[in-house]
């Protein structure tokens, strides 16, 4: 047994030496080949640094001669920049001395062309706000080109621009005497653009189908005013509108190129005055007006028509119509004709007193209107000084245009309660006088009819 384990163990033992010899073997191998690997390596990165280094050499040779490049290149721009500045200040002091001697030459000349440089800034101003400038809307380049030219003073105008210049004022002078017709482009009351014809006054005003336009410098457009003026200007428009060639017709024409124009157009009409300006005491004035004015106009023609039937009556007295006063009084009498005086005269008194009632209804009213009427007229200006003067405690006497509501309100409606108590004064006259005559006419048949009763009992007495 004791030989048998040591021959187990010495075969064990033989192969873990075995395995560890191979193992030994195989980890010398691996060092070999890396170390060789390592040296490989080493020599191949001593190759590339080489060929860089020599590159490097090589770029910094090449910077080395563009640096000596650039410098013998700067030196020779910095040469010529030299050169140069030299010769802009030899050229600059030469166009001193040619300026001086352009300016001594120039002599009386000077002042030609500094009035022609004012007069060319001038007229721009003038064209640029002109009614021809829609016609020659071109000649504002030139006059700014020859500003321009002159106020840098290194360029004078040609005798052509001069000639031009004299032209353009001169046409501008002709066409401010003419009357002429053209067509262009129109902004209406809406917004949209059409092409009208228009007829330009002079300078002074445009109108076209009878209306007055104004020119925009600013835009540069025609365009029909917001708000024609009063019809009496208006009127002059359309009458020049459809004037014929060469015919003379009155015209309303504006001096001040449309602001005296954009005034008239301002102007509030008699309407707007009384129903605006004049505030609700003016309306409450005007409305009583109307209805008053209303009352008598009908009532007149009533009246008129009833004395007509009436005068128709007393021509024919034997056939009563029952269509009229007097037939109405005639037809009682007839009725009545046999009974005796008294009660006759005071069947006929009754039936002209029922007449009196129809015949001078309204006239009260018309009366009470007219009294009224200017009793509102001064509350309204009671109204409108309060107005006034709690404007001057807010805002002071400074500004007019804070009182002017106040003054127009006490103004306008003290206007009214006598525009509508003149008339209805009048009127109520006239109303009063035909009931008071027809009245007159049933008393004096009625008293007729009784006084011939009366004779006609004591003839058959």
């Amino acid at each position: 047994m004791k030989k048998t384990k040591l021959i187990f163990i010495a075969t064990v033992a033989t192969f873990l030496i075995s395995i560890n010899g191979v193992s030994q073997a195989a980890g010398t191998a691996s060092l070999d080949a890396l170390l060789k690997q390592v040296k490989q390596g080493a020599v191949k990165d001593s190759k590339e640094n080489k060929a860089r280094e020599a590159e490097f050499r090589r770029s910094k040779a090449r910077q080395e001669l563009l640096i000596k490049q650039a410098k013998a290149e700067r030196a020779r721009l910095e040469q010529i920049s030299e050169q140069l500045e030299a010769t802009f200040e030899a050229n600059q002091d030469e166009l001193d001395v040619l300026k001086l001697d352009l300016q001594k030459s120039l002599g009386e000349l000077k002042e030609l062309f500094g009035v022609i440089q004012t007069a060319s800034s001038d007229v721009r101003a003038t064209f640029e706000g002109s009614l021809t400038q829609i016609e020659y809307p071109k000649r504002g380049e030139f006059l700014d080109d020859l500003s321009l030219k002159m106020a840098a003073g290194d360029e004078l105008p040609s005798m052509a621009e001069i000639e031009r210049l004299w032209f353009e004022i001169q046409r501008e002078m002709t066409e401010t005497g003419k009357v002429k017709k053209y067509s262009t482009d129109v902004l209406v009351q809406g917004g949209d653009l059409a092409k009208k014809d228009v007829i330009r006054v002079g300078t002074f005003n445009i109108i076209s189908d009878g209306k007055y336009l104004r020119y925009d410098r600013g835009t540069k457009m025609v365009s029909e005013l917001p708000r024609q003026p009063e019809d009496r200007v208006v009127t002059t428009a359309v009458a020049l509108s459809g004037a014929a060639a060469g015919a003379t017709v009155p015209f309303a024409l504006d001096p001040s190129r449309g602001s005296l124009l954009a005034n008239l157009a301002d102007v509030p009409t008699w309407w707007e005055r009384a129903t605006e300006q004049g505030g609700v005491v003016g309306n409450i004035i005007m409305i009583l007006g109307a209805i008053g004015a209303t009352i008598a106009f009908l009532r007149i023609i009533w009246m008129t028509l009833i004395g007509m039937k009436v005068s128709a009556q007393k021509r024919n007295p034997g056939n009563a119509s029952t269509g009229n006063p007097l037939g109405r009084v005639l037809a009682v009498y007839q009725q009545n004709k046999d009974i005796d005086i008294e009660s006759l005269e005071l069947k006929l008194g009754e039936a002209v007193l029922k007449e009196v009632p129809k015949l001078s209804r309204f006239n009260t009213l018309v009366k009470v209107v007219s009294v009224v009427a200017p009793l509102l007229g001064l509350l309204g200006t009671v109204i409108g000084m309060i107005l006034t003067f709690q404007a001057i405690t807010l805002f002071g006497a400074g500004d007019p245009k804070m009182m002017a509501g106040g003054i127009s309100t006490a103004l306008i409606t003290t206007m009214l309660g006598l525009c509508v108590a003149i008339p209805t004064v009048f009127l109520h006259s006239i109303m009063a006088g035909q009931s008071k005559k027809l009245v007159e006419t049933l008393e004096e048949q009625a008293t007729g009819l009784v006084a011939q009763s009366s004779e006609k009992q004591h003839q058959q007495a």
